[in-house]
């Protein structure tokens, strides 16, 4: 059902171009864009918000900077004043969405998702206008279905049409076994937009397949067919791989300030300007003069990577501490000189023998390090100072005075206050 041509005033013609060009922002590709276009403008001349799709299966707790891409997206549509569809996939989030994995993935417990949504939504809201966002959990609709709905629904559906997508391609061929009912993953999704109707549904690159399952589904069920708007993955702090949690190049939106901030610093020069479009709140205008300023020279490198730093603090733990993060970071690693602000943490003196204690068990009882085998590391990596001085040996023992500051790495303080 294609979107019916309107003819607008001046006026809404320069506000549709003006949502278009903001939405457009970072986007790598919009399937079909035209349609996209028709569906703003009837927006515009209709005053009816877009319904604006974004499926998420809770296979982890936290949200990284890297999950942040598609949400600054939805922020821009609400600001736009169109609608925010948030589907929790406690239903999907069972199986688990098979984009670009090699096998089968683990099948989460009811209880694992209901406990993932419920961090996610409290993170989401960093980003989201709640007053904009509609949250939905698509066991609701796909929980009732019966067999004989889900044969109808599988029916809609060619098998030639599902082995399109390249994973299952690559398994299929490469002999790795692929389980039925992954096949029902982008059905799912596509059905979610059947449901509710979406305007839009946003997706990284990866998830095209799936996007557009929900335009099939949609004109299957005589409905009005959504746009596809995807956006690119972002590269982590090592510049080479997805963010990802598990590779470590992530920065966590629900990190203290100063994790965030000097993880921040630690971006390659190459990739900020992709950071800054995707993944913060500043302004097509403020872009374009940071991209024109870091072209001719006006803008020196790391004071461009300051400013990103201190953006993102800004946006998830506010402008209070985001100065303050900058000024640990000027005292820290620019003066080179510690912090004013030390956490003071309690040392038993039972934990003590003749005075003294090995230096790896200490890094582990100040919180500095999660385990024995990572504070050795750390300690051999040259990473571990006390007042300042390096400890070198990762066998060794120190008699500690309350007062003394140990260090690890250039971020993690401590004071010890002993008890």
């Amino acid at each position: 059902m294609a979107e019916e041509k309107r003819t607008l005033t001046p006026e809404q013609q320069q506000e549709v171009r003006r949502q278009l060009e903001l939405i457009r922002r970072g986007a790598a590709e919009i399937v079909p864009e035209e349609e996209l276009e028709a569906k703003v403008a009837e927006a515009v001349a209709t005053g009816r918000p877009l319904k604006v799709k974004l499926g998420l299966d809770p296979s982890a707790p936290d949200i990284h900077v890297g999950h942040t891409v598609v949400l600054q997206k939805l922020r821009q549509f609400q600001q736009l004043g169109h609608h925010v569809q948030l589907i929790i996939g406690d239903f999907t989030g069972r199986i688990g969405d098979p984009t670009g994995k090699s096998e089968t993935r683990k099948q989460l417990s009811e209880e694992d998702v209901k406990r993932n949504a419920e961090t996610y939504q409290k993170q989401i809201f960093k980003i989201l206008d709640p007053e904009r966002t509609t949250v939905y959990f698509n066991s609701e609709w796909l929980s009732p279905l019966n067999f004989s709905d889900v044969i109808q629904l599988a029916a809609k559906i060619t098998v030639a049409r599902m082995m399109e997508r390249d994973d299952f391609t690559k398994r299929f061929q490469s002999g790795q076994p692929i389980s039925v009912h992954e096949f029902f993953y982008p059905l799912m999704q596509g059905y979610d937009s059947v449901v509710l109707e979406s305007d839009v549904e946003l997706g990284g690159t990866d998830q095209k397949f799936n996007l557009l399952m929900g335009r099939t589904l949609q004109r299957e069920y005589g409905k009005a067919a959504q746009a596809a708007l995807m956006l690119p993955l972002l590269e982590g702090l090592d510049g080479v791989n997805k963010m990802s949690k598990s590779l470590g190049n992530y920065i966590g939106i629900d990190e203290e300030p100063n994790q965030i901030y000097g993880k921040a610093m630690s971006i390659p020069d190459e990739l900020m300007l992709k950071y800054y479009e995707l993944a913060t709140d500043i302004s097509n205008e403020e872009l374009a003069a940071l991209r024109d300023g870091l072209a001719d020279g006006t803008v020196h490198p790391r004071d461009a990577k300051m400013r990103l730093a201190r953006t993102f603090v800004r946006m998830y733990h506010g402008e209070e501490a985001a100065a303050a993060a900058e000024d640990h970071f000027v005292t820290v690693f620019q003066k080179r000189a510690l912090p004013e602000d030390i956490e003071e943490i309690a040392l038993p003196a039972a934990e003590l023998v003749n005075g003294s204690i090995r230096v790896t068990k200490l890094l582990t009882l100040l919180g500095l390090q999660p385990s024995i085998s990572e504070a050795r590391r750390s300690i051999q990596q040259g990473a571990v100072r006390l007042n300042e001085e390096k400890l070198l040996d990762p066998n060794g023992e120190i008699a500690p005075n309350d007062g003394d500051v140990i260090q690890v790495g250039k971020r993690k303080f401590a004071k010890i206050a002993l008890k």
